[in-house]
């Protein structure tokens, strides 16, 4: 008779399992703190309470047919540790007279085929691999589970909540608090082009409004570049009604306005001005002399 897997070791496989299964689905490891998923492995391990005393009703049964020698060679072999079994029986070669009985009739060129059994853990792996591929095309194919684009739309989803929720908690950007960052110039550029460009050109090189690339300017409220552009943004311009109050009249946020003037500083100040030659705008308004930022 061969000897059987202890049955803690087939309760620590089962709950590994489970483990694994449990998250194919959940994609996370809250069900850790889920009385469902214990409830499940108390059952298993109820189960396979069972399916051992079963076996030893069966082994007990099959080691009274056996010869006294038999006996006394199955109970110096269950003597072993579970463990050493497994090893000797991955690595332990045979003896000449056990490969004598496991050889099978044939050969070429000299060499003999042995009919030696598959380790138990190869076996196992096998059909584990086996049933986790049954199961894993069966939930890519007929559930969102694992599917690309499902997962891409429940993050993003997710991440545009989060942003959400954090501009939401976050004071308004006023006048006062706006600060200049070279990080908000790309998402200010596509801002510009949205809700500037009809007037300025999206260089800002200007055509109906005036060359946001040059150092001249009609309104100069403030003291330094990137705070006048904001103010221009939020109250509009005094002398020119196209010109208009998009913050005051809630067409852009105050973050959406620091954003625009990051990129107007970044085309005046660190980009060569668009002349006249080039297709831009005539100077208008007086020189300017901002403060630094």
């Amino acid at each position: 008779m061969k000897q059987r897997t202890p049955v803690v070791v087939n309760i620590l496989i089962i709950t590994g399992l489970l483990i694994v299964f449990y998250y194919l689905f959940v994609q996370s490891y809250s069900f850790l703190a889920s009385p469902y998923f214990w409830g499940t492995v108390v059952i298993s391990a109820i189960l396979a309470y069972i399916h051992s005393a079963i076996g030893d009703l069966i082994e007990n049964n099959k080691f009274k047919k056996l010869s006294p020698e038999e006996k006394a060679a199955y109970l110096a072999e269950k003597k072993v540790p579970f463990l050493r079994r497994m090893y000797d029986s991955a690595f332990k070669k045979q003896s000449a007279t056990e490969e004598k009985d496991i050889l099978i009739d044939h050969g070429f060129d000299g060499i003999m085929e042995l009919d030696n059994q598959l380790p138990k853990w190869w076996v196992g792996l096998f059909y584990f691999g086996t049933a986790f591929c049954i199961v894993y095309i069966a939930a890519y194919s007929f559930t969102d589970f694992a599917h690309p684009l499902s997962e891409y739309e429940q993050e993003y989803k997710e991440q545009m909540a989060s942003i959400a929720e954090y501009e939401k908690n976050q004071p308004p950007v006023t006048i006062e608090t706006a600060k200049y960052s070279a990080d908000n110039i790309a998402d200010g550029k596509e801002l510009f082009k949205t809700n500037c460009a009809s007037c300025h050109k999206e260089d800002g090189s200007g055509g109906i409004g005036p060359n946001l690339t040059d150092n001249y300017w009609i309104n100069q409220p403030e003291k330094t570049l990137f705070k006048n552009v904001f103010h221009m943004d939020w109250n509009g311009s005094p002398t020119n009604p196209a010109m208009r109050a998009f913050g005051k009249n809630g067409e852009v946020s105050g973050a959406e306005i620091e954003k625009i003037a990051a990129y107007v500083y970044h085309i005046n100040q660190e980009q060569p001005p668009v002349t006249q030659a080039q297709g831009g705008a005539a100077p208008q308004g007086t020189e300017a002399h901002w403060e630094k930022e």
